[in-house]
């Protein structure tokens, strides 16, 4: 039987934690945040996501037709565009936000760690968004169908074995829900090849933006605004389902007050704060 769900997953930001981090005025250095998010689409409707993502293009008169859409080629007013230009469609987001300065040294030492246990977190609350949701969506078998977007140096049969590692644990602490999950179906596609994948780029970056100061000092807001209507909420709790940030809010803060790099969660958590 078919899925009932698709969720396409992308990332902004990147996973190094060795060296410093990226200051406004000053080239180079890391991120500081790295989010990883998803795109989840009634799998019946996986068409609209398409004409979505071809509306986006026939907006850019000069956007080459074959050319993927990557959020830091737009400028501005494109980035606009198409935040507005997705939020006219029925689909949810949910994405976990690591602030990396305060993980200690040590911690993630093995190539793609972080990124597994940031997508841990991420799963389980793409499995909790679609049993939510699955009195909403009558077709299909309640599973959703997981693609990621192909990223350099990553082994997605290892992580297959590494949620089912997590299934078979006996740890309290994981929480996914496992039968909507369909492990075998995980797959990973290049960017290009699917407009899904382009529009979790544009959605997940949107949200980072405001959080990472840009190499003039700024944060924008303006992206999490518009898409704070797609973003998935329990009872109006953003921040432990699609807006979740490692570790929480508090200990970010607490953190900041030493730290040399700059931190700001206050348009954060105005959007989504309650």
């Amino acid at each position: 039987m078919a899925h009932s769900f698709i969720a396409y997953i992308d990332e902004s930001g990147d996973d190094g934690l060795i060296g410093r981090f990226r200051q406004p005025g000053s080239r180079g250095g890391s991120s500081h945040w790295l989010a990883i998010g998803a795109v989840v689409w009634r799998l019946s409707r996986d068409l609209d996501m398409v004409n979505c993502a071809r509306g986006i293009i026939q907006d850019m008169p000069q956007q080459k037709r074959d050319k993927p859409l990557h959020f830091k080629e737009l400028d501005h007013g494109q980035r606009v565009m198409a935040t507005r230009h997705m939020t006219r469609h029925p689909f949810r987001i949910s994405a976990v936000m690591a602030y990396k300065p305060i993980i200690p040294d040590g911690i993630y030492v093995e190539k793609n760690q972080l990124y597994h246990y940031m997508t841990r977190y991420l799963i389980e609350r793409i499995s909790w968004l679609c049993r939510d949701h699955r009195r909403h969506v009558p077709e299909g078998d309640g599973r959703v169908k997981i693609i990621f977007s192909r990223r350099g140096g990553m082994d997605y049969d290892d992580f297959q074995d590494y949620l089912r590692r997590l299934r078979d644990a006996d740890d309290p602490e994981i929480q996914i829900h496992w039968p909507v999950i369909d492990i075998e179906g995980v797959e990973a596609e290049d960017h290009g090849r699917r407009y899904g994948l382009q529009l979790a780029d544009i959605a997940i970056s949107g949200l980072r933006a405001a959080l990472e100061f840009d190499p003039y000092g700024n944060i924008e807001p303006r992206f999490a605004r518009s898409f704070k209507s797609r973003v998935y909420a329990r009872n109006g709790n953003y921040l432990s389902y699609g807006a979740k940030l490692c570790p929480a809010a508090d200990r970010i803060a607490a953190h900041a007050q030493d730290a040399v790099q700059k931190v700001d969660l206050t348009e954060w958590l105005d959007i989504f704060g309650g």
